[in-house]
């Protein structure tokens, strides 16, 4: 990342005063016309692969589209409005923001509602919301937060060990009922870390530690024995169908697809198509063409990320940035892989794609945290300097 700039003593003091910013204004435009593209995308594909069910069950072909786009909307207003705080207001309480997700990892797991076999929501009156999504950002924002700090400790084991304990408790307990969502905040964890430490050698142990963790959580719950069982060979497995199913989407679509909305999967043959098996409903419908048309805009927009997190002017707006771009890059790679029957079978969703409330409110929150970091921060402010 960049040095500090050269400022004067009195145009500090002035800075400081006055809280200027550096690059005050500055928006990423091709960032924001990819996630643009992307979230108008996933809009198009929540319609088309839910409109079936919605008639089906609600009598209103557009009920789950019309849902998203209220969650879009008051995602995309967080974001902006979240772009322009300073982002070093999340440094000075990234220690209150993770306190706050391991309670509510805890009550999720005491009064939480079950979806799918699992206790993941948390309802208060008619809204819920998954704490775990929360915990992503949570961790995200202390690690990058606490690795800022310490960075040139980082290789001492004392310290990366203290740095990873309260992150590490809250990736136990979402485990206990969310294994991909553990990992894919682990990950997180662990790319953050690994940037800013000056050594490489504890990473290795880390990596080890945490493989197998994920193999006893596996053992330990029957249920993810029997996925490993569905990936190996689905078709020999009832619970094999909806993989297999997938597997006939993602086929049929060929290199043009069969034409938008014109999918038969989503007829029922693929449950809730419009969550976390979107991505064969694309395949299906877009061919392998419109496939890598999204990729492609990922990796433009996980592109615009890196550079933000080359060019902060500090050490926990870098961190933070590298942060979200694994968050984003690890959960499209597990979705895609679940998808084409690469990895066994999980619930995550597609980034800014699937149909769900809470993940695209806290993950677009993460992006205008990164905003913030891009607009630039108060002239001459580093992690040194907040208290």
């Amino acid at each position: 990342m960049r040095g500090e700039p050269v400022v004067s003593e009195d145009r500090l003091t002035k800075a400081r005063k006055h809280g200027r910013r550096s690059w005050d204004g500055y928006v990423d435009l091709p960032m924001l016309i990819c996630l643009s593209a992307i979230l108008i995308f996933g809009l198009a594909m929540i319609y088309s692969t839910s409109s079936y069910r919605a008639m089906d069950l609600y009598g209103d072909d557009i009920y789950f589209f019309k849902r998203q786009t209220v969650y879009m909307l008051t995602a995309v207003l967080l974001m902006c409005g979240v772009s322009g705080i300073d982002h070093t207001f999340f440094f000075r309480y990234s220690k209150l923001i993770l306190i706050s997700s391991l309670l509510l990892q805890i009550l999720v797991l005491v009064i939480g509602t079950a979806s799918h076999g699992s206790s993941r929501w948390i309802y208060i009156g008619p809204i819920g919301f998954q704490p775990s999504e929360y915990a992503k950002l949570a961790i995200t924002v202390y690690t990058a937060a606490q690795a800022a700090v310490k960075s040139r400790d980082l290789c001492r084991a004392g310290c990366l060990i203290k740095v990873m304990v309260f992150p590490v408790i809250t990736i136990i307990l979402i485990g206990v009922e969310n294994l991909s969502t553990a990992i894919i905040c682990f990950v997180i964890m662990f790319a953050i870390l690994f940037v800013a430490s000056p050594g490489i050698k504890h990473f290795v142990v880390i990596g080890i530690c945490g493989i197998v963790g994920c193999v006893l959580f596996i053992l330990f719950a029957g249920y993810r024995a029997d996925r490993v069982r569905i990936w190996l060979d689905p078709e020999q497995y009832a619970d094999g169908y909806q993989t297999v199913q997938s597997l006939y989407a993602v086929g049929s679509g060929g290199l043009f697809g069969v034409g938008y909305g014109k999918s038969v999967q989503k007829m029922g043959f693929i449950p809730e198509s419009h969550n976390d098996m979107i991505f064969s409903v694309v395949c299906e419908e877009l061919g392998m063409v419109g496939a890598i048309a999204l990729i492609v805009l990922f990796i433009v927009f996980l592109y615009r990320l890196a550079l933000i997190a080359m060019n902060a002017d500090d050490r926990f707006g870098s961190l933070v940035s590298c942060g979200v771009m694994t968050h984003v890059a690890v959960q499209l790679l597990i979705n895609m892989g679940v998808v084409t029957n690469t990895i066994p079978p999980t619930g995550v969703p597609m980034p800014f794609i699937s149909y769900g409330g809470s993940s695209i409110i806290f993950i677009l929150i993460e992006i205008g945290i990164v905003m913030s970091v891009a607009r630039g921060r108060t002239v001459g402010t580093d992690v040194r300097d907040i208290p």
